[in-house]
C-alpha cells in the first residue's frame, strides 16, 4: 500500500466513523433519557456487564464512567 492509498484509507475510515457518530443523534430518545436519569440517581456504583465483544465495550463504558466521576466497574458474567 503506498502513501496515497494509506492516506485515502485513513480518511475513509474517519468519514465512516464520523457518519456513525452523527447517526447517533437520531437515537437519543425517551429510553436514552430514562437510562441517564437512572444512572444520575444511582447512590452506589454502576455495574456494567457483558461477554465477548459486548464485554469489551462494557469494560470501556465502565472505565469511561469511572474516569468522568461516576463510580462504575465491569463484571464479566462468566467468572
Amino acid at each position: 500500500m503506498n502513501k496515497q492509498q494509506l492516506t485515502e484509507l485513513a480518511q475513509s475510515v474517519i468519514d465512516i466513523e464520523a457518519q456513525a457518530v452523527a447517526d447517533l443523534r437520531e437515537r437519543i430518545d425517551d429510553q436514552f433519557i430514562q437510562a441517564c436519569e437512572i444512572m444520575l440517581r444511582c447512590k452506589g456504583r454502576i455495574v456494567v456487564t457483558g461477554m465477548g465483544k459486548s464485554g469489551h465495550i462494557g469494560d470501556k463504558i465502565a472505565a469511561t464512567l469511572a474516569s468522568t466521576g461516576t463510580p462504575a466497574f465491569f463484571v464479566h458474567p462468566g467468572r
